[in-house]
């Protein structure tokens, strides 16, 4: 119970690896507030898993990109938790866009859901905490593609690269706060976006190839990593990115 007495706010935590986050956070004993976009089915069931822990849970539907909003959603959060101690920013979205033929607005709703959203969402969080001097931790699910390129991802892997220094830059800044900042960077993982690659054995027998331990992730695999840097066993660590890939980043070659 890592995590008993802290309050959490997870962005896109109603499916996938923010899902996981969530759940792994409630084992741990911390009370937890996801944002969903959209599916009020997912949110609702991850609340009621959440709460078969004995924690408290809530959902709270959010479009990260729509800064406008972001105030009333942080606000929303912590008067269904109490003041807040961990920020987890998790929702993402990626566009296949050949860059010879992007549009701006492709490119724009990449960087709003991936850099801007996690941008102003941690001012708001890092605000709170310094102004009732708190201390707390910002947690940013990034990707491998921070480093490694990813053709016709072009926006997605700048969004990413964006969060790296993001990362950097805010964990000296913010320190003098008892703040930390960390990002995850997660290789393939078994989501329900990979469920078509995942029962196509011409295009994951080629990606296992590059995995050196031979298997996709699981959202346990990122949720751990990200319980122990909510915790206080990591509270000397900031300003860097933990790689959760299997191996991936640093054996991966075009074909």
């Amino acid at each position: 119970m890592r995590l008993k007495g802290k309050h959490a706010l997870i962005t896109g935590g109603d499916q996938g690896i923010g899902r996981g986050i969530a759940l792994r956070f409630a084992q741990e004993g911390a009370d937890v507030a996801i944002g969903f976009l959209s599916n009020d089915d997912h949110a609702k069931s991850a609340v009621e898993e959440m709460r078969s822990h004995g924690v408290n849970a809530a959902a709270l539907q959010i479009d990260v990109s729509n800064i406008g909003a972001l105030a009333k959603f942080y606000a929303d959060a912590t008067r269904a938790l109490g003041p807040l101690d961990v920020l987890v920013n998790n929702a993402g979205i990626e566009k296949r866009d050949e860059f010879l033929k992007s549009t701006e607005d492709d490119f724009d709703s990449v960087i709003a859901v991936n850099l801007k959203g996690p941008y102003f969402l941690s001012q708001l969080f890092a605000r709170d905490l310094a102004e009732a001097k708190r201390p707390g931790k910002i947690i940013n699910i990034s990707s491998v593609h921070e480093e490694l390129p990813f053709p016709n991802f072009a926006s997605y892997c700048a969004a990413k690269g964006g969060l790296k220094m993001l990362c950097r830059n805010l964990a000296i800044e913010l320190a003098p706060y008892g703040i930390t900042v960390n990002n995850i960077a997660p290789g393939a993982i078994k989501t329900p976006i990979n469920d078509k690659l995942l029962h196509d054995p011409s295009k994951l027998k080629p990606l296992l190839e590059h995995i050196p331990l031979k298997r996709m992730g699981t959202t346990d695999d990122v949720a751990g990593c990200a319980a122990f840097l909510a915790s206080s066993d990591a509270d000397y660590i900031t300003g860097t990115t933990l790689v959760v890939d299997g191996g991936l980043l640093f054996n991966y070659h075009e074909q």
